[in-house]
């Protein structure tokens, strides 16, 4: 795979096994050196993490001149989501460092959120001494096996030798094929020993040879259903973004003419003002975008995984449709839905392909016809369009205050969501017209996501204006990472999305539990049996919060204040901003299908079922 495939900036460390040798650099030094300076050949310049007993050793050499930043976290999960967010914003290989024990399994929920979306990413810890290893000595886990179900590989090194191969070994995994995380364990006595680095090391990875270039005839295979369907869609996925394949994207979704549905890992991936997007699919999708993939008679699903929140009940989804899946990674084919033409390969050259494939069959004369589908298309989006409605007592809407700072901020922005109702609102009142501008949790859905990535996108872009948009439940999961941003230079803007509940839980709640609120509400104790709390009565103050670590703190309540306060924070890039938004705390996130549920039991609003006519499965 190549680098422009991959997304990564990183150079590949060269192989030394056969052709014309490069000349090879040796030097004399520790292994913890070592680590240092084969950071610095593949590139990597910015590090998350947290020293400890066993990798302090890699800490010492830090301080002669490196060319690695290191970034002083408050927790290494924050760490792992910064160097998350670094990833995503920039496309290099994020890097998190922490020590053995519980420095280690602190970076498990990162971890497990970078495997899920695809993030490239390498995790380095250091073990206790390769003696110890298996006598339960202090602050000893075997995180290799912790972590072997949700990284691509990992290493465990007690050789000082090999910390250049593996440190090489480790970025060529993270970042081609299917990018993912990777994690490498030291034992402090590797770290401390002497040793030779050579760079460039002799890589050795059996078995591991990404498929990259799709099957022709597959390729040939998928044109024609394009050309012969009557209601197709493209359903873009993560995929497309990993593999820098948009401008691709646009062409083929021009000259098919076809409707183009994006992801919440997609978005960006397609501009949203384009006329042939009809939105994001899934449980709190666009009307036009579920209903597009449930009647439609092929979906052509590129570098997206057919997930249970874009399927609802899976045996009800899409039942008239063909499927053509296009994936870098063969074992998400037929996974879940059964693929009538599979095709394996890099989706920015599968795209490219197709285009070709497409361009050949419209010059014998095979072109679709998708005149009937569009006016069917445009009457759902036309009658269905996302929107909110103002709360009655003249408090804030959360979806405005959302809209609203999408509105305003600079071309370009980069926002980072947490996960809940503020999560789904960003991606239905924000537009993204540019690819690696949204940043979030898909697959794992991790509270606490946004500040710390935030943190990273802006530490790995820092001539870009970053906007968290967290919820105050999230929020208070991962907050301490401002003080880092702070003493760091690293200037992101926060909005608190600030309903006093646990958001999506409490809408479940309304909605399934009699309004029965257990155990949801935030800002005050059980005597309010969730009731709003008083004025004042908030705990904690986010703006005294915030202004304790270092930030500008503001507060918003009045909707006649909200443009004003919104530039205001946009004003202010000399430290991080944040802004307490108290919003409404019943809105909720609507289109909605219950968990469980098949698609075509998608309501538009509380109590409102989307009528589609009886002939659109004709």
């Amino acid at each position: 795979m190549t680098e422009q495939a991959t997304g990564a900036h990183h150079p590949q460390p060269r192989a030394r096994s056969g052709g014309a040798q490069q000349p090879a650099t040796v030097e004399h030094v520790t292994g913890a050196q070592s680590l240092i300076r084969a950071l610095e050949e593949v590139g990597a310049d910015t590090v998350f993490g947290i020293p400890g007993g066993a990798i302090l050793p890699a800490y010492d050499p830090m301080m002669d001149s490196s060319k690695v930043r290191h970034i002083l976290v408050r927790h290494e999960q924050g760490a792992g989501h910064a160097a998350t967010g670094y990833a995503q914003a920039t496309g290099k290989v994020g890097v998190c460092m922490a020590t053995s024990g519980p420095g280690a399994t602190n970076l498990v929920t990162p971890i497990a959120d970078a495997h899920m979306d695809s993030v490239p990413l390498v995790a380095i810890t250091g073990q206790v001494a390769s003696k110890s290893i298996g006598t339960d000595a202090f602050q000893e886990a075997d995180i290799c096996g912790i972590t072997m179900p949700i990284t691509k590989h990992n290493w465990l090194v007690t050789d000082p030798a090999e910390i250049p191969r593996t440190i090489a070994e480790a970025f060529h995994v993270a970042s081609t094929g299917r990018p993912g995380p990777v994690l490498v364990d030291i034992a402090k006595d590797a770290l401390q020993a002497q040793t030779t680095f050579v760079w460039p090391p002799h890589t050795d990875l059996p078995g591991y040879r990404p498929v990259t270039k799709p099957h022709a005839k597959q390729i040939r295979e998928a044109a024609k259903l394009i050309t012969q369907a009557r209601r197709p869609v493209l359903y873009v996925g993560g995929g497309v973004l990993k593999a820098r394949a948009t401008a691709e994207l646009k062409v083929l979704a021009e000259l098919t003419g076809a409707p183009v549905t994006t992801t919440l890992m997609a978005l960006g991936s397609f501009p949203d003002s384009h006329p042939l997007h009809v939105g994001m699919p899934g449980m709190h999708g666009a009307v036009a975008a579920v209903t597009a993939l449930q009647k439609a008679d092929l979906i052509v699903a590129l570098g997206a995984r057919f997930d249970d929140r874009v399927t609802g009940k899976l045996d009800s989804f899409a039942p008239h449709a063909k499927i053509v899946h296009a994936d870098i990674d063969p074992a998400e084919i037929g996974k879940n839905r059964a693929a009538d033409v599979p095709i394996v390969g890099d989706a920015r050259e599968v795209i490219a392909d197709l285009i070709v494939a497409l361009q050949t069959e419209h010059a014998a004369g095979h072109r679709g016809d998708y005149g009937d589908w569009w006016t069917d298309l445009n009457r759902w989006r036309d009658t269905y369009p996302l929107g909110y409605d103002q709360p009655e007592d003249g408090s804030l809407s959360p979806q405005q205050v959302i809209q609203r700072i999408g509105q305003l901020a600079p071309e370009g922005t980069i926002y980072a969501a947490g996960v809940g109702q503020h999560q789904m609102w960003a991606s239905h009142f924000i537009d993204y017209e540019q690819p690696s501008t949204w940043l979030n949790s898909g697959g794992a859905g991790t509270m606490g996501y946004a500040v710390p990535a935030a943190m990273g996108a802006k530490a790995g872009v820092p001539e870009r204006t970053v906007w968290a948009i967290d919820g105050d439940g999230c929020f208070q999961m991962t907050n301490q990472e401002l003080v880092t941003c702070a003493l760091n230079n690293i200037p992101i803007k926060v909005a608190i999305i600030n309903n006093g509940a646990l958001g999506m839980v409490r809408q479940w709640q309304t909605l399934f539990y009699n309004q029965r609120y257990s155990n949801t509400v935030l800002h005050s104790g059980p005597e309010h049996d969730g009731k709003e709390a008083a004025a004042g009565t908030r705990v904690p103050d986010f703006v005294k919060l915030s202004e304790a670590m270092g930030c500008v703190g503001l507060r918003c309540e009045d909707p006649a204040q909200l443009d004003a306060v919104i530039e205001q924070a946009n004003a202010i890039n000399d430290r991080p901003v944040v802004v307490d938004f108290i919003v409404h705390q019943d809105a909720m996130v609507w289109p909605m299908v219950a968990a469980g549920t098949s698609n075509d039991e998608i309501l538009a609003a509380r109590g409102v079922r989307p009528d589609f006519g009886d002939n659109e499965d004709d």
